[in-house]
C-alpha cells in the first residue's frame, strides 16, 4: 500500500476512522428479523437488495436463518471480522449489544434503537455505559434513534428507508428521522444524487465534526449539506467546518430562530439550542452558509459546484420581460444584493444592438421579441461590465420566443468570464427542453426569477465569509513588556476574586483593559470628598464623579449620571449626593452603606464629539465567550445595531464584524465628515478579543461608550463582571486562542539564538520565503513527491498551514532574528491528531543551510512535549527509507522504526 503523509497541510490525507460505517466490507444486523413492516427486516433487505458487493450477516439468537441467509446468535459466533453493526435490538440491551461487538473486534455501529437521552435520565445513563464501552474498543457509533447511513456509491443502504438515494455528490447529514424521508423523496423528484445520506440521531458519539472531516476529505463528495437541530460539541463543529469550508461548501439549514422553534426542537433531540443570533455569527466565522429553506439547501449545492463565487454583491439582469426583472430586483435588495451600475460604455454598446424602447438601465429588458442572437449579444456586454458581479438571465415565453433555441445559444457563457451566471426559465413544460440544455452547460436554472437573485445573495454570502478565511490577517506584536501588562492585568482580577468580589470597579475595568494597549480617559479613584475635588482639579474641569459599588444589586443610577463639575463645591456635592443616594436606596445601616459604597471615580468630562460605539463580550450556553460591536450610548438598546462575533479576531474578521452594523458606514465617513482611524479601531478589536480569550474569569465586559472620532478613539466608561466563586472552571472559547504557552527560547549548540513558537496566521510571508531556502531533496523527503515552489507557497495553501486550529493540530516554528531585524524561520515541526484518534502524526522541514544542527531534534522534542500536554497517546510519522536525518532524530528520542510497504513508520508512546 502507498502512503501519503498527512501532516502536510493540503496535501494531508489521513486515517479514515469512519471507513468502518461508510465503506464497510460486511455488516451483521443485530435484530435482524422476518417479521413484516418490522426494522430489523426492512434493514436487512436493504442491505441484501441492492449493489452492496460486502457479506451481510444476521443475528438473532432466535432464528437459524432470516429472509433465507445463515443467523447467528451473536455476534461473537460470526465466523468472519465484521466492519459495521447495525442494532436494532430494544434500548436496555444495547449496552451489552455494543459490548460484544467491541469484544468481537467490530469497528462501527449503526445504533437504530430508541430510547435513549430523549426519554430522560434512565435514557442517558444508558448512553454512558455505552459510550464507556465503545471507548474501551476505539468503536465509532452513529446514532442512537437515528435512520442510518446510506453511500449510493457503494450500494449501501443500512437504514430503513423505502428506497435507496440516487448516486452523486452530496453529502447529506440531517438530525431529523422523519426529514430524511422527506428528503429523500423530494431528491427523486429534483434528481439530486448523493454521495452519502446520513441520519445522525441523537450523536452519541459521531458528531458533526467528525462527519463534516470525513465527508470533507472524501474525493467524491463536492458539497456538504446539513439539517441541524443543535450545534451539540460546538469546538469539533467549528474546528471541522472551517478546515473544510475551504475547499468544499458547507451549506446548513437549521430552524429555532424562534423561541417556540428552539423549545420544539430541544424536545425532540432531548438536546439544548444556543442562541441563534450567535450560531450565526459562528457559521459566518467559520464560512458555512446557512439558508432558511430545503430548496435553498440544494440550490447552493448545486450552484456552488456549477458556478464561481461572485466577487461582490451586484448582480446583473437580462430579461424579455419588464415584470419577473422587477421581482427579481426586489429578492436582490430585499436580501442584501444590489443591482449592477452600469458603464456609459456598456450602455453604448446596448443602445447599439437593442431596439430603441428598451429598458436604458439595469434590469436590461430587451423586449418580448428577443431572438437567440439579441439575448445573446446583451448577455455577453452585460457580463463584461466591470461593475457587475454576476448575471441572471430570464426568459418568460412570447409567442415569438424560442425557449430551446435560446438556451442552446447561451451555453458558451456557462464559463469563462470568472462571474456566476444563472437563468429563470420561466413557463413549466414549455421550457423544459431548454433548462435541460443550460443545466447541462453547467448554467443552473430557476422556475421563478426572485429565487435566482435570492440564491446570488447566498452566493456572494457565503463568498464574503470565506474571503476571511483566506485573507492574510496582521495581529499586535505581543513583546515581552505586553506579556507583563497582560499578566498585571490577570493580577487585577485574581485580587478581586479573592475579595469575593464580581464587579470590578471602573477604575479596575480600565486599569486592565489598560494593560491590554486599549485607549481608556484618564480615570482616579476617591475615597473622600477632599480626594475627588483634588483629582478633578489634577485632571481639569470639568469633571465626572462616579460611585465604584461593589455590586449591582442594588440600583446606583444615581453615581451613574455624568455630571459636568466646573469646580470644587460641585465635586462635594456631587460626592455627598451619591453617597447619600446609596445611603437611601440601602437604608441607614453603617455596614450596609460600607459593604456597598466604597468610594468614587473621577474622570474629565469628555466632549462628545464622536461616534458613541459599545464593544463588549458575554458568555453563550454552548460557544463560550461572545465578542459585541455596535451603536452605543444611552439609547444602544432601542436602536440593537450590533453585530456578534466569536474571539479570538485579527484584524480580516474585526473589519468583518465591524461591516455586519449600520453605523460601520458612518464611521467611514458620511455627508462631508471624516472617516475615523479604521485600522486602529480594528486593532482595538482585536486587543479587546485577546482580552476575552486570555482573562477567562470574566463573565461580562463593556465598553459604553467607545468614542470615536478622526482624531482618537478611546474608552469613556468600563465595566467587568467576572463569575462567581463557585464557578471553578471558566467556560472556554469555542476557538482555541493562541497557545502562548508553548512560546520558548531554545540556543543551539554553536550559539545560534532561536525562538520556537507556534505558527501564527501573519506568518504567511515569512513561511513563503522558508519555502525559497529549501532544496528539492528536502522538499522530496519531505512530501514524498516532486511539489513546485509555486504549488508551495499558493496563497490558498500557506493560508491553511499558518491559519491552523490549535485544537487539530500545532505546527511549531523555530525563527531567529536576521540581521536587518525581521525574524527568519528556518524550520518547521507539525504535529496533527487524527479523527476519531488519540494519535497524532508528525512532521518537520528544516532549511538545508541548518541541518546537522540540533534544530530537528529540538523542534521533535518539543512537538512530544506539546503530544503530552495534550493528552495524546501515540506519535507516529512515515519516512522515505533513504530520509537518514528524521531516521537519526527519531531513533535519538526514542521512536520505534519499522518498514511498512515500501516506507519507514516511526512510532512512539506518550
Amino acid at each position: 500500500m502507498k502512503h501519503t503523509a498527512s501532516a502536510h497541510d493540503v496535501y494531508r490525507h489521513g486515517s479514515k476512522a469512519l471507513d468502518a460505517i461508510f465503506a464497510p466490507e460486511s455488516v451483521a444486523v443485530i435484530g435482524a428479523t422476518e417479521r413484516k413492516g418490522s426494522v430489523g427486516r426492512t434493514i436487512l433487505w436493504n442491505l441484501i437488495s441492492n449493489s452492496f458487493g460486502g457479506t451481510v450477516y444476521p443475528v438473532n439468537p432466535k432464528r437459524s436463518g432470516v429472509l433465507g441467509i445463515k443467523a447467528y446468535p451473536s455476534i461473537a459466533d460470526v465466523p468472519d471480522k465484521v466492519d459495521l453493526a447495525v442494532i436494532v435490538t430494544p434500548a436496555r440491551t444495547v449496552p451489552g449489544v455494543v459490548k460484544e461487538c467491541v469484544e468481537a473486534g467490530v469497528a462501527g455501529a449503526i445504533i437504530i434503537s430508541a430510547g435513549f437521552k430523549e426519554i430522560g435520565p434512565d435514557g442517558v445513563k444508558l448512553e454512558e455505559e455505552i459510550l464507556a464501552e465503545a471507548r474501551r474498543g476505539r468503536m465509532r457509533i452513529i446514532g442512537p434513534n437515528c435512520v442510518g447511513v446510506m453511500n449510493p456509491l457503494s450500494g449501501l443502504n443500512a437504514t430503513f428507508a423505502s428506497r435507496m438515494a440516487l448516486p452523486g455528490s452530496v453529502g447529506f447529514i440531517s438530525q431529523s428521522g422523519a426529514l430524511c424521508t422527506s428528503i429523500l423523496d423530494w431528491s427523486f423528484e429534483e434528481n439530486v444524487g448523493f454521495s452519502a445520506f446520513v441520519s445522525v440521531g441523537s450523536m452519541l458519539d459521531v458528531g458533526w465534526g467528525d462527519l463534516i472531516y470525513y465527508l470533507g476529505r472524501d474525493s467524491r463528495t463536492s458539497s456538504i449539506v446539513i439539517y441541524m437541530e443543535s450545534i451539540g460539541d460546538a469546538r469539533s463543529f467549528m474546528s471541522a467546518a472551517r478546515e473544510v469550508a475551504l475547499a468544499k461548501p458547507i451549506i446548513v439549514i437549521k430552524p429555532g430562530r424562534t423561541q417556540a422553534a428552539a423549545a420544539a426542537a430541544a424536545s425532540h433531540t432531548g438536546s439544548l439550542t444556543g442562541s441563534d443570533e450567535v450560531l450565526a455569527a459562528a457559521f459566518r466565522r467559520v464560512g458555512v452558509l446557512r439558508v432558511d429553506n430545503i430548496s435553498d439547501l440544494f440550490n447552493m449545492a448545486e450552484v456552488l459546484a456549477k458556478q464561481p463565487r461572485p466577487k461582490g454583491r451586484r448582480l446583473g439582469i437580462v430579461t424579455n420581460a419588464g415584470g419577473p426583472g422587477v421581482l427579481a430586483t426586489d429578492a436582490l435588495i430585499t436580501n442584501g444584493g444590489e443591482l449592477a451600475t452600469l458603464s456609459k460604455e456598456t450602455m453604448g454598446s446596448l443602445d447599439e444592438i437593442l431596439p430603441p424602447h428598451w429598458s436604458h438601465g439595469n434590469p436590461v429588458d430587451i423586449l418580448g421579441d428577443a431572438d437567440r442572437e439579441r439575448y445573446a449579444k446583451a448577455m455577453e456586454i452585460v457580463i463584461n461590465d466591470p461593475s457587475c458581479d454576476g448575471a441572471l438571465v430570464i426568459l418568460s415565453p412570447q409567442a415569438m420566443t424560442d425557449p430551446t433555441q435560446i438556451a442552446d445559444e447561451l451555453r458558451r457563457y456557462a464559463r469563462g468570464f470568472g462571474k456566476p451566471v444563472l437563468s429563470s426559465w420561466m413557463g413549466g413544460v414549455d421550457v423544459s427542453a431548454g433548462e435541460r440544455i443550460l443545466n447541462q452547460a453547467d448554467i443552473p436554472t430557476f422556475r421563478y426569477p426572485d429565487t435566482a437573485a435570492r440564491i446570488f445573495t447566498h452566493m456572494w454570502r457565503y463568498s464574503n465569509h470565506l474571503e476571511s478565511l483566506y485573507e492574510t490577517p496582521q495581529l499586535p506584536v505581543e513583546t515581552s513588556e505586553s506579556m507583563a501588562s497582560h499578566a498585571w492585568a490577570a493580577g487585577i482580577i485574581e485580587s478581586v476574586r479573592q475579595s469575593g468580589r464580581t464587579l470590578l470597579t471602573e477604575l479596575e475595568s480600565k486599569q486592565v483593559m489598560a494593560a491590554y494597549g486599549i485607549p481608556v480617559v484618564d480615570t482616579r479613584h476617591a475615597t473622600t470628598a477632599d480626594e475627588a475635588v483634588a483629582v478633578a482639579e489634577e485632571i481639569g474641569y470639568p469633571a465626572v464623579v462616579k460611585l465604584n459599588s461593589e455590586t449591582i444589586t442594588h440600583k446606583t443610577d444615581v453615581g451613574g449620571v455624568q455630571l459636568n463639575l466646573r469646580n470644587a463645591d460641585a465635586v462635594r456635592e456631587a460626592y455627598s449626593s451619591i453617597r447619600d443616594g446609596v445611603a437611601r436606596h440601602i437604608g441607614t445601616n453603617g455596614a450596609a452603606i460600607e459593604r456597598h459604597f466604597q468610594g468614587v471615580t473621577v474622570q474629565p468630562m469628555e466632549k462628545l464629539d464622536g461616534y458613541e460605539l459599545i464593544v463588549g463580550s458575554s458568555i453563550d450556553a454552548q460557544f463560550g465567550p461572545v465578542l459585541l460591536f455596535g451603536s452605543g450610548g444611552t439609547l444602544v438598546e432601542v436602536f440593537k445595531d450590533r453585530s456578534l462575533g466569536l474571539p479570538p479576531l485579527n484584524t480580516t474578521l474585526a473589519r468583518r464584524l465591524m461591516e455586519e452594523t449600520k453605523i460601520y458606514r458612518a464611521l467611514r465617513g458620511v455627508r462631508g465628515r471624516q472617516a475615523v482611524d479604521l485600522d486602529a479601531l480594528e486593532d482595538l478589536m482585536v486587543r479587546f478579543s485577546i482580552l476575552v480569550v486570555e482573562q477567562g474569569w470574566i463573565k461580562e465586559i463593556d465598553i459604553n461608550p467607545l468614542l470615536a472620532s478622526p482624531d482618537r478613539i478611546v474608552a469613556l466608561d468600563a465595566r467587568i463582571v467576572l463569575h462567581k466563586a463557585e464557578v471553578t472552571s471558566p467556560p472556554r472559547p469555542a476557538i482555541r486562542p493562541y497557545p502562548t504557552q508553548y512560546v520558548g527560547e531554545w540556543t543551539a549548540p554553536d550559539g545560534t539564538e532561536f525562538v520556537i513558537r507556534p505558527i501564527r496566521p501573519e506568518d504567511e510571508p515569512a513561511i513563503r520565503q522558508f519555502h525559497e531556502k529549501l532544496s528539492d531533496q528536502s522538499v522530496y523527503q519531505r512530501y514524498m513527491q516532486t511539489l513546485k515552489l509555486s504549488q508551495r507557497v499558493a496563497h490558498s495553501r500557506l493560508t491553511r498551514i499558518c491559519f491552523i486550529d490549535y485544537d487539530r493540530e500545532m505546527a511549531l516554528v523555530a525563527e531567529r532574528e536576521s540581521p536587518g531585524g525581521a525574524s527568519d524561520i528556518l524550520a518547521v515541526g507539525r504535529l496533527s491528531k487524527h479523527p476519531g484518534t488519540n494519535d497524532a502524526e508528525f512532521a518537520m522541514l528544516v532549511v538545508d543551510q541548518f541541518h546537522r544542527r540540533g534544530i530537528g531534534t529540538e523542534l521533535l522534542s518539543r512537538l512530544l512535549d506539546v503530544a503530552r500536554a495534550e493528552g495524546l497517546s501515540r506519535v507516529f510519522a512515515y519516512m522515505l527509507p533513504d530520509n537518514e536525518g528524521m531516521k537519526s532524530v527519531c531513533t535519538k528520542l526514542g521512536f520505534t522504526i519499522s518498514p511498512d510497504d515500501d516506507l519507514l513508520h516511526a512510532e512512539i508512546s506518550i
